[in-house]
């Protein structure tokens, strides 16, 4: 049945690669993906369950607006499990795998664990699809789509999610721990991560908007407040009164798990708010705060820019989601569609 699928999944893209090559330059139906010895990968593309599943995307959207309504927080949570997923071994949902005879899970990596949350919102949405369209809709591809969806119902822009990634039957807790730029990056190291990855930093400003929405826990900004160079003293770059608020959420003992949101003024709106706050000293996180007080101009600029101009931001923003989706996708025969995201078939 599976071998079907794929099949019929590839005759589509046959019978659709001249027309999307044409209105899509970006489409390359050649061979590509990786996990394969040999196998057949194709490129993604939109329509890629027009036939398989074409309910997939209301399904998708339809669990997530009751999610969202209930906790708007969950919108920003799950845009970044799409994060760190692509971070580590492509994106090919091996984040979401659990621990098993055969697998470490990503999970308990020290950016994820106690920290990364959503995992019962893809479990509803997978049910859902496999009711509907039995191993069909993979779980890497609910991501893709979770993280489009969750912007544009806060707010943000949409664009087409680009589709056909397979899920890994593999997980890697030490590139979770490696590849994921912690909160207390410096520029270059939040660049050369970003490089890794095929992201410049154009994408890097883009995506660090994503932090316009949702909240980040005391552990992660602490340093900031306390202790920033090894010298006892605060982050000089915060503006006092901004400094002052955070201290009164995040001691400098204990209360590790208190939360700040990364957008004071619109934590639940995805909009241009979190650009306006770094030019004022009041990005929460490190790794925000350094695309505008970093040694590289290109960043500095673009914060401002960003700032300035919400629809640009937005652009890019877009435009930056594609690319990180793309990152090493499973396709073709490679991987496989999971029955349930929490483990291998």
């Amino acid at each position: 049945m599976e071998l079907f699928k794929v099949t019929l999944g590839l005759i589509v893209i046959a019978s659709l690669s001249a027309t999307l090559s044409s209105a899509n330059p970006g489409f390359n139906f050649g061979w590509g993906g990786h996990g394969g010895s040999g196998g057949w990968s194709f490129s993604l593309f939109p329509e890629f369950y027009q036939f398989s599943c074409p309910q997939a995307n209301d399904i998708v959207m339809s669990v997530l607006e009751r999610a969202i309504a209930n906790e708007p927080r969950i919108a920003a949570s799950l845009l970044r499990v799409h994060f760190h997923d692509c971070f580590v071994q492509g994106c090919d949902a091996s984040v979401l795998l659990d621990d098993s005879a055969t697998i470490v899970s990503e999970k308990n990596s020290g950016p994820n664990k106690n920290s990364l949350r959503g995992f019962e919102v893809i479990d509803e949405i997978k049910a859902k699809l496999e009711e509907t369209c039995p191993q069909t809709v993979s779980c890497a591809d609910i991501l893709a789509l979770v993280a489009r969806d969750s912007i544009v119902l806060s707010g943000g822009p949409y664009w087409e999610v680009p589709l056909g990634r397979r899920d890994s039957k593999t997980a890697s807790l030490n590139a979770s721990n490696t590849n994921i730029p912690p909160p207390n990056s410096t520029l270059q190291n939040l660049v050369t991560s970003f490089n890794r990855q095929g992201l410049d930093e154009v994408d890097l400003v883009a995506l660090s908007g994503g932090h316009t929405i949702g909240l980040a826990r005391c552990v992660s900004f602490k340093q900031r407040l306390y202790n920033q160079n090894g010298n006892k003293q605060p982050d000089q770059t915060l503006d006092k009164g901004y400094y002052y608020n955070l201290k009164s959420v995040c001691p400098r003992s204990g209360g590790d798990n208190n939360t700040s949101p990364l957008d004071f003024a619109s934590p639940a709106k995805f909009d241009n708010a979190y650009f306006k706050h770094i030019l004022r000293g009041k990005g929460l996180l490190n790794s925000d705060e350094v695309l505008f007080t970093g040694s590289a101009g290109t960043t500095m600029q673009l914060v401002k820019i960003y700032a300035e101009d919400e629809g640009l931001f937005f652009i890019q923003f877009a435009k930056s989601m594609v690319k990180m989706g793309n990152i090493s996708p499973l396709t073709g025969f490679n991987g496989e569609v999971r029955k349930n995201c929490r483990r291998i078939n």
